[in-house]
């Protein structure tokens, strides 16, 4: 798993007022992670040829690891509120 400074960014939790705000510093914190690219519904899933098989199942697993942790993340700056609501979903871009 991926480790960041937590001095690094501490963002406000979001409460439903403050959407605009929280949404880039979001986008921001999981572009520089490098897991952004989870939240995009046009994302290419790659159907592996025999050959790549070893590449496709590498990159199955990375997609996989940053795809909780995208939703950590966005589930951590999450009032309980709305935490509780959206914990059951599993997948971030749902979320």
């Amino acid at each position: 798993m991926k480790m960041m400074n937590q001095d690094f960014v501490k963002l406000v939790c979001f409460d439903g007022s403050n959407c605009p705000c929280w949404k880039d510093k979001m986008m921001f914190l999981l572009t520089f992670l490098k897991v952004a690219y989870v939240l995009d519904p046009n994302q290419p899933t790659s159907v592996a040829k025999e050959y790549e098989y070893n590449d496709a199942k590498a990159a199955c697993l990375k997609r996989k690891e940053d795809e909780l942790l995208c939703r950590g993340h966005i589930l951590n700056t999450l009032f309980d509120c709305l935490f509780h609501l959206y914990a059951s979903m599993k997948s971030s871009l749902e979320i």
